[in-house]
């Protein structure tokens, strides 16, 4: 599972933030996790809980938003909405697709004492 490194790195990016920030928790997270990101949102929130234990982030909430996949269609000129990788166009059915959406994972914002 993946999810649990990744969710290790987070906390540590936000123990980073307190060293430079000069805070000592943090209460609220808000992670963007784009739909084609390949990472599975309910994983991390199991891995927060497990992963903060002990940390400045301890009992701190997990909000994640999920943008969704977005590509260039070079069919019919068009920014679209997908949902997987492979995916044919939804409004053109073609297959040449450019992904330019919905593949990041990152901290969006965090609330801090």
């Amino acid at each position: 599972m993946h999810e649990l490194a990744l969710t290790n790195n987070i906390i540590r990016i936000l123990e980073e933030q307190a060293r430079s920030g000069a805070f000592t928790r943090v209460t609220t997270v808000w992670l963007d996790i784009g739909a084609l990101s390949q990472v599975e949102p309910e994983a991390v929130r199991f891995c927060f809980d497990a992963a903060s234990r002990g940390t400045i982030a301890e009992g701190a909430t997990l909000v994640i938003l999920e943008p969704p996949g977005e590509a260039w269609c070079m069919d019919c000129s068009k920014t679209v909405v997908v949902s997987r990788r492979g995916d044919a166009c939804p409004d053109c059915g073609g297959f040449k697709l450019n992904v330019t959406g919905g593949t990041d994972l990152r901290v969006r914002e965090m609330e801090v004492e």
